[in-house]
């Protein structure tokens, strides 16, 4: 026994005194894949199965999305940022500090937990009224978002910000197996309700699946935590005010989270719009939007990865290394994304089949696909690059940029040609893989002027 604690305890200080970034970039990258993947299908799980009760239990699934993944962002603010403020500090060696960091962002995440719980349950009804949707639509929505966004966030916000945590730290398998319990969990939940239960406990049982899921995730997290003796997330004083993290945190974090932000509220925006041409384009945009989630997976991950490995480098003074490394690691990713989606492409009669039947949506969505060909280059670009930028403190520039071309050309573009000129679905595709593909590009030319050297956390 004593040589099992003094084993355990020389393995706790090797950890400790790891070189973060000299960590492989596969052995970083492929556990972010299997949990951004997981984390993807406890969503899409939903949708794929909720179809075989209902479309309009779909489409008022799909559209509440978009508004859990607003609150998501939210959460984010604080992830991202003591994310990319810990890889930064880990690299320099700063453990105090981190400590202080980690501490103040739970605390930030549960204050804003608690708005996101009050706007919940006090707002969805009111906000839905000013949708022009069917009846049933109306009520799956209500149920749906009450439950997950509103009553689930609590769960939510803590198991990110523990998955931030354990990545920023390189422990990225732990946050792995958080994922999949969590998946397992809300696939059977999911499976209860709509398969055994029934009786209308449908939609509302797939929500308490997935609050479930995230309630399970998060003591997964505390356990993985308690494991690693570097890896410090103390509840004492927890809610004692640190000006120093709490500005550093949220001068990276704000801005950071600014970008997603806006582009979910355009995404709001333009399912609004969607949602004029019935019930069959919203679904197929829900379902086109649910499949290249999938590609997302490839280039999402490889971005977390490229983040923390920016923050590495940056932290301990090579900045030259990153400037080397991440064009390679663009490289990689767009030939991932490519390869992906044209293999969903070939595939695309099965796959449309484990959503629908229905023949109009059917022929949309088969255009949906093959445009998200031009849509996904863009975004693998888009989503690395930029993540190596945000990694070495670079974050005000990605968001101006970011925040124009969204609303210049994805929302402006789906309205004038979708609505307007009365392309419709198609060229609302068309408008969002051209705001990919212009921030893709930018960024990559961002990088190339090196201008991102100089933004490095003090």
């Amino acid at each position: 026994m004593n040589f099992i604690r003094k084993n355990r305890s020389a393995q706790l200080k090797s950890a400790a005194v790891v070189n973060r970034a000299a960590l492989p970039m596969f052995q970083l990258t492929l556990p972010i894949i299997g949990e951004t993947f997981f984390r993807t299908l406890v969503a899409s799980a939903d949708t794929l199965m909720l179809s075989s009760y209902k479309d309009s239990a779909v489409a008022a699934v799909g559209m509440m999305g978009q508004y859990i993944f607003f609150t998501q962002l939210l959460f984010n603010i604080i992830c991202t940022g003591a994310s990319i403020v810990l890889a930064q500090y880990i690299g320099a060696g700063r453990s105090e500090k981190a400590e202080r960091v980690t501490k103040a962002s739970t605390a930030m995440a549960l204050y804003i937990a608690a708005a996101v719980t009050l706007f919940g349950i006090l707002a969805t009804k009111p906000l839905l009224s000013m949708y022009r949707i069917e009846d049933d639509v109306r009520t799956f929505a209500a149920e749906y978002f009450i439950i997950f966004g509103g009553i689930g966030a609590f769960a939510t916000a803590f198991n990110m910000l523990q998955g931030a945590v354990l990545r920023a730290y390189g422990y990225t398998k732990d946050a792995l197996i958080g994922t999949v319990f969590a998946n397992i969990i809300n696939l059977a939940g999911n499976a209860l309700a709509i398969y055994v239960i029934k009786n209308g406990f449908e939609v509302t049982g797939t929500a308490w699946a997935s609050v479930a899921s995230q309630v399970v995730s998060c003591f997964i997290y505390m356990y993985m935590i308690r494991t690693h003796s570097e890896v410090k997330m103390p509840l004492k004083g927890l809610f004692k005010f640190d000006r120093e993290s709490y500005v550093t945190v949220l001068r990276i974090g704000i801005p950071t989270a600014g970008e997603s932000i806006s582009y979910n509220v355009a995404q709001i925006v333009i399912m609004a719009m969607v949602s004029t041409l019935g019930t069959a384009s919203m679904s197929a945009l829900v379902y086109a939007q649910t499949i290249v989630r999938y590609v997302y997976v490839l280039a999402n991950s490889i971005g977390v990865a490229v983040q923390i490995k920016t923050g590495y480098f940056v932290g301990s003074g090579k900045s030259d290394t990153a400037y080397m490394k991440v064009y390679k690691y663009q490289f990689i990713g767009s030939c991932c994304s490519l390869a992906v989606i044209l293999i969903i492409n070939l595939f695309s009669t099965e796959l449309i089949s484990l959503f629908t039947h229905d023949p109009d949506v059917i022929s949309r969505l088969k255009i949906l696909l093959r445009i998200s060909i031009y849509y996904e280059l863009g975004r693998s670009m888009n989503l690395i690059t930029i993540s190596a930028l945000k990694g070495s403190g670079d974050v005000k520039f990605p968001v101006f940029y970011g925040i124009c071309s969204m609303w210049g050309i994805m929302v402006a573009g789906s309205w004038f040609f979708g609505m307007k000129l009365g392309y419709g679905l198609t060229a609302v595709w068309w408008s969002i893989g051209s705001d990919e593909f212009s921030r893709g590009v930018v960024m990559v030319l961002r990088w190339h002027s090196r201008r991102w050297m100089s933004k490095a956390i003090s």
